[in-house]
């Protein structure tokens, strides 16, 4: 039975069931999103570099936030796009493999960043005379690190799996990118302990991470409605609702997909709350980030006319 298998080194991506037309549409929509994400993150990241005003420790975190997303959208915009407009075109099964990997791993390296920040929040917040020493360079440059180290070893565990899998069923992912769920159905060997990883890994990096999030978040609420300045708790809510917001995106469209009930979610449905979670997510962050942050905005005004002037 063995030897009349026949193994596959190369995958087609599916995508979206639209037609050619739809297909010319998605690919410019597509486009200006994935520039946009691009341009925000960019700028973001140039800022917190330039502009000395910005090197505190919540901008160091969202740099390394604005390095996750433009890597993340970097790692699965150009190969949808690309399937866009060549729609049978293969994937090699070395490039799916690689996808699967970066993917898994700045997924995990922005959960964990998130926690971070909102260590970050509730420290200046609720422990403000103790924040040079709670959140130290050295802290900020330790979390940071153990983000990026854990997002890599987690995936690498995945990518082991992964690997002696025999692909030998069909060809076609039933997905715009090499997303782990969808590989795994190709495989023709069973896939439980692969399945039962996935699960036990979202449940590490996301519902740990996210009650620690909501615990944090429940001390500053309390931290603001005790202050007694009317301008002083808008400050602090409008530091932290920016944060809130990334949170709920982030976590909310990750863990329906990995944490929840398998039933009743056909994959088309998880495919576009991925979609949101690898294109929009990026691409929202930046935007969040500077419409509602004054910090943000008033540095790009003084770049702005430093150009001007020179």
């Amino acid at each position: 039975m063995e030897s009349n298998m026949t193994m596959i080194t190369e995958f087609i991506l599916l995508g979206f069931p639209v037609g050619p037309r739809m297909h010319l549409v998605l690919f410019g929509l597509f486009s200006l999103f994935y520039v946009f994400t691009l341009l925000g993150n960019g700028v973001i990241l140039g800022l917190i570099c330039l502009d000395p005003r910005l090197h505190s420790p919540m901008y160091f975190f969202l740099s390394h936030l604005a390095i996750v997303d433009i890597a993340y959208a970097c790692n699965t915009v150009p190969q949808m796009l690309v399937n866009l407009l060549h729609p049978a075109k293969p994937l090699s099964f070395a490039g799916c493999m690689i996808q699967t990997f970066l993917f898994l791993t700045f997924a995990i390296i922005e959960c964990l960043l998130l926690v971070a920040m909102s260590y970050d929040r509730y420290v200046a917040i609720c422990c403000p005379l103790r924040y040079c020493a709670l959140v130290s360079w050295r802290v900020c440059t330790g979390l940071a690190a153990a983000s990026w180290t854990v997002g890599v070893l987690l995936s690498l565990v995945h990518l082991g799996f992964l690997l002696p899998l025999p692909f030998c069923r069909f060809q076609k992912i039933n997905h715009f990118f090499c997303e782990i769920m969808a590989v795994l159905k190709l495989a023709c060997a069973d896939t439980r302990t692969n399945e039962t990883l996935v699960l036990a890994g979202a449940a590490f990096v996301l519902v740990g991470p996210f009650s620690s999030i909501v615990a944090s978040y429940t001390g500053i609420l309390t931290a603001i409605l005790r202050i007694q300045s009317r301008e002083g708790r808008r400050k602090a809510f409008s530091t932290c609702s920016s944060h809130l917001c990334v949170v709920g995106l982030f976590y909310g469209t990750a863990m329906i997909t990995y944490v929840g009930p398998r039933t009743g979610k056909p994959q088309e449905q998880k495919k576009y709350l991925l979609l949101f979670h690898s294109l929009f997510n990026p691409m929202l962050n930046p935007l969040i980030y500077s419409l509602r942050n004054s910090e943000v905005k008033t540095s790009l005004k003084r770049l702005l006319r430093m150009q001007a002037d020179g």
